[in-house]
This record gives C-alpha cells, structure tokens and sequence, in this order.
C-alpha cells in the first residue's frame, strides 16, 4: 500500500521556551509532575471558581502536598505499577489531583466520562477492572452496583453511609513511595466510544503522551501566569493534553469552573484573565451567536463600525496573529472574552471553516487540529504561519501523515505513523491488528487530502461512525439497543454518510433502517419516535429508511454493516430515507 500512497512528515520544532519542562528529558508523565511541583512551587497551579465565588486555590507545592493522603493510600493498598484507578469527576482541582497522585505512584488513569449514564460508566468499570476509583458524591449515588476493591468518594457529606467506600476528606498521610515507570508502559486507559455494544479501551503510554505534549509544545508553549479555562471534561482527550499535562509542564494556572452557565463562565473569563481554553464547535458556534445577537440588537452605524474594524483587523494580521492591535481595535469583542486571550484550541469534531475564520478575523485565534483517542489527541493542527481555515493544519512534529490509495482527486483513508500512536485495545488482539496496516501504520477511517504545503484536508469518514458537534464519538450499534422494544422483522442504525459518503464532515445524521415489507405503519412510526425521545440527544437518528430485504449476516447471525450500505447504496438515494419528525407521517407513503 505505501508505494501507491501520499504522505508528509511532522514538521521540524522549534526550542522550548526556558520555563518550559522538556518532555523528552522524562522517562513518565509521573517524573515530569514531580520536577513541576518543584520548579514551580511558588506558582499557582489551580484555582476553583463556584458559580462568581472563588472556592480554592492551590499553588503547585500545594498540589504536591495534597497528593500525599491519595499516594500513601495506594501504597498501603500495594497499588502501584500495573494497577488501573478509574477518575469518575466532573471537571474540578481533585480530578487534576488524584491523577497527579496516581501517576506518581506509578498506577495507570482510566477516566471516564461523568456525563454517561450510570449503566453505561459501570459497564466500563466491568470492563477495564480497575484497582481503584475516585468518584464524586452525587455520580457515586447514581452507579449501580460495582465490584470495584477500593472506591474513594469527594464530597460526601460527613456521616454518609458510604458502605466499603472511603471519604476523600477523611484520608490521611502526607508521603508516599514513588514507583518509576518507562516510556512503553501504560499511562492511561481511555475509551473513545459509547459502551452500549462492545467497549474499546485504548492502551496509551507516557511516550505517547510525552511525545504528543513535546511538538505541541514548541507550537504553543504556555508559561507562569498564562490561565487555561477547563470547559471540556477532563477525561476529553483535549482538555487532558492542554488542560492538565500541558499546563502543568509550562507552570501555568488551570481555572476549573463548576457551573458551566454562560454567565457564570463570562465573568470567569474576566475576573482570572483567562489567557487559553479548549472548545468543541458547538461552543464555538454559542460563542459566535452571543457576539451576532449583541450585534443585531444595536444601531445600525454600531453594526457598521464592527465590520469595518474586523475588515481592519483582518488584513493587518492575515500573516499572524497581533493581540495588542486586535485588542485596541475590537476592544468590547475581547473584553468579553476577558481582554487576555491569546489562543482557543478547537477540535473533536468538524470545525466549519468560517467559524474558525470569524473569530481569526476578530483577533482571537482559533487553533484547528485533527485527531482521534487512538493517537493520543493531535495528529495534525494549524500553526497560524499564516492562519488557514480551510485545513486542519500538516502534522505535529515525530508524526507522519499519508493518504493510502489516493483516487484521481487525492482522496484517500488517512492513516498515521508515529510516537503518538496507541498500542492497542484492551485485551482485543484481533481488533488491534485490523486497525493497523501490514506495514505498520493506523488506519483511521478518515478521508482525506494532502495539499502542496503538507496540509491535511478532511472530506468524510469511511467507517460507520459519527461524531457530533459536541466532540462526542457516536457508535451506531450502541444506539441501536435504545430501539429493540419496535416491532419490527429487522433494523440496524447506520450513519448515513456510511451509506451514501459525502465529501463533507459536517451534519453527520444516524439513520436506522427497518425491515417492513408492508411499509411503515402508524404504529411502528409511533414506537420510533417514543424510543427515539428517550435516547440521549446526541444519539437520536434523524431519519428512517423501509428496507423490504433480508438483513445480510455472517454465519454467527451477526448483520454485515458494510454489505447492507452496498445494497442500499444500489438500490435506493438518500430522499428514500423519512425524516424522524412529529409532523411527517409516512405510514400513508407505500414503502420506497
């Protein structure tokens, strides 16, 4: 396959800053802590804001401090190298905490995301069988039961029944023994799907981390005093890299706020100077909507001078980003934004061009990667030399990008080869060897391009998948058990670009597909739409599609996915497909 592909290699770094801990001078994520807690001692490391009211502040000697009890508890546990301890938080200083102390005592992270249902982050549980978990309060209560060895719980009310359970604040002891860790050892084990239907856990390494922190740092190296805004969860592969592990190797501050309504986060953005955070487009796009509806809402002369300012702006700085003249220019824009903000990272999901391009254009850069979990977050991202919206940028230094089987236009699956690369799923040796080449490199699933410049360009996804506006990976066969109360001779939810692939990477749907010979029937539309309504919103299909045919399956009786897009794709185009609403009524339409 090589000799028929496109490929470009990582660019070549420049130095760190001084302040800056180099990654490849640590054999673990847990030695580059441990020298951050000494370097920057005297530095703030977190600060935790409830609601427009500051609820705590630790230095980095603070932090060192606080992961004495959770160390020492492990120790006396006999946790150490090997052992997984699973982080159940929503985003707050004791997750950065826990971790810091897990990975100092040598253990491997498992986050979990704590917006999954409780069923959904004990199947996960079941599955990673982790030593130990740190869970908040109010997620615990919802957990159904876990055989988990040890389970230590924040925030519970003094003289909870807590069962087995320990209460985080009643830990004791300040040290602990360090265990020394290589850079092929496991750091973390992350799950980048649902876990309706078979969990995936990804096998990453300090190196892989290591590695992916080393070439975004000479990108975008932070320093003492810059203010990272922790919005992503943590357990998001973005907010861990630049909201955690970035940070803390620069001595910079992470802001976490625990109420995330949009007033709250205005006056945090302005109360801490808040220099750096990490959004998914649809943040974004609720961003961009606030500053058009300020717009709107004013005179017309008012609306006038924005434009002419931003057209300003725009052509002074198309070469590179110039904070002080953006700041000048559009100063009510960036005071908005809390007058300090220098970068905003944006990724895990499709960000449409001229969303990154209008906020570029106001002087507030948008930073647009591409990556998935199974490379440890970035692969590729836009490094404003000049800014381009059109991309998601070459690839991040040590990475090698390159486009197997182009077609006339160049298109083709992009696949990776690097330090970043995972080393596998958990105790699936079979599906780890199908993700990777013969010859060594990670098939993602992904169409692309590589322009003149070494600049990636998506077009869609090959695999069926989708992945949401929010950043979350939505697998079709986990959404389909939320459906087998209809009544029906057969369905299969699919993404619909899975069946007829556009080059777009924008309004990816899911579409379920039903076997009724007789067409779709009142009763039959009814039970979609009911069961549709108690999906969560990010896994809800948008449209129905009547197949008369028997479901293709292997001699296991299991439904052949790509067999089925085949003959649909055959057979039928996209308009056969109804669309999931209260007002259509299709059981009046013989079936397509």
């Amino acid at each position: 396959m090589s000799a028929s592909a496109q490929s470009f290699a990582g660019r070549v770094p420049s130095d760190l800053p001084g302040t800056a801990l180099w990654p490849g001078a640590y054999a673990s994520i847990g030695d580059l802590l441990a020298d951050a807690f000494v370097q920057f001692k005297s530095e703030t490391a977190l600060i935790e804001v409830r609601r427009k009211t500051e609820g705590g502040r630790w230095t980095y000697l603070d932090v060192w401090r606080d992961t004495g009890p959770l160390g020492a508890l492990f120790e006396a546990h006999d946790l150490g190298a090997g052992s997984r301890v699973a982080i159940l938080m929503s985003n707050q200083p004791r997750w950065l905490i826990g971790a810091s102390a897990a990975f100092l005592r040598g253990l491997t992270i498992m986050p979990l995301d704590y917006k999954l249902s409780g069923d959904e982050q004990a199947a996960l549980l079941g599955h990673g069988n982790p030593a130990a978990l740190i869970v908040e309060y109010g997620l615990w209560r919802r957990l159904p039961p876990i055989d988990v060895p040890l389970v230590i719980i924040s925030e519970a009310p003094e003289g909870a029944d807590l069962g087995g359970a320990l209460r985080w604040e009643d830990l004791e002891g300040e040290t602990f023994t360090r265990i020394a860790q290589s850079r092929e050892d496991v750091a973390c084990l992350v799950y980048s799907s649902g876990t309706g239907g078979t969990p995936k856990g990804c096998l990453l390494t300090h190196n892989n981390y290591l590695s992916q922190w080393e070439s975004l740092a000479r990108l975008y190296p932070m320093v003492p005093g810059d203010r990272f805004f922790s919005i992503l969860p943590t357990n998001h592969a973005i907010d861990f890299m630049t909201g955690f592990i970035g940070p803390f190797a620069c001595g910079g501050t992470v802001v976490h706020q625990r109420t995330l309504r949009p007033e709250f986060l205005r006056s945090t953005l302005r109360d801490y100077a808040i220099t750096h955070m990490a959004l998914v487009p649809r943040l974004l796009e609720a961003l961009r909507e606030g500053i058009e509806n300020r717009l709107t809402d004013g005179p017309d002369w008012k609306k006038s001078a924005f434009s002419a300012l931003t057209q300003v702006n725009a052509s002074l700085t198309w070469k590179k980003p110039w904070p002080a003249l953006s700041r000048r220019l559009l100063k009510p824009i960036h005071e908005a934004f809390g007058g300090h903000m220098k970068l905003m990272f944006a990724g895990g999901a499709f960000v449409p061009p001229d969303l990154s391009q209008f906020f570029y254009d106001l002087g507030l850069p948008v930073v647009v990667g591409y990556g998935l979990t199974e490379a440890c977050t970035v692969v590729t991202v836009n490094d404003l030399k000049p800014f381009r919206a059109d991309s998601v940028g070459p690839p991040v230094f040590g990475v090698d990008v390159r486009i197997a089987m182009p077609d006339r236009e160049g298109v083709g699956e992009v696949q990776i080869k690097g330090p970043t690369v995972f080393k596998g799923y958990l105790n699936e040796p079979e599906l780890t060897a199908a993700s990777f080449t013969d010859d060594g490199w990670l098939k993602t699933g992904d169409l692309g391009h590589l322009d003149g410049a070494g600049h990636l360009h998506l077009v869609g996804r090959s695999k069926n998948m989708i992945v949401t506006a929010g950043g979350k990976n939505v697998y079709p066969e986990d959404v389909e058990i939320g459906f087998r109360s209809i009544t029906s001779d057969e369905y299969a939810v699919t993404a619909a670009n899975f069946v007829w692939p556009k080059r777009t990477m924008s309004e990816e749907a899911l579409m379920l597909v039903v076997r009724a010979e007789d067409g779709l029937s009142e009763g039959l539309w009814r039970e979609i739409l009911a069961c549709n309504r108690r999906l969560p919103e990010h896994k809800r299909v948008q449209s129905v599609l009547v197949w008369e045919e028997e479901f293709p399956v292997t001699a296991s009786l299991k439904l052949k996915r790509g067999v089925l897009a085949e003959q649909i794709r055959a057979q039928l185009e996209p308009g056969a497909a109804h669309p999931l609403s209260e007002d259509h009524r299709p059981w009046s339409t013989a079936a397509p």
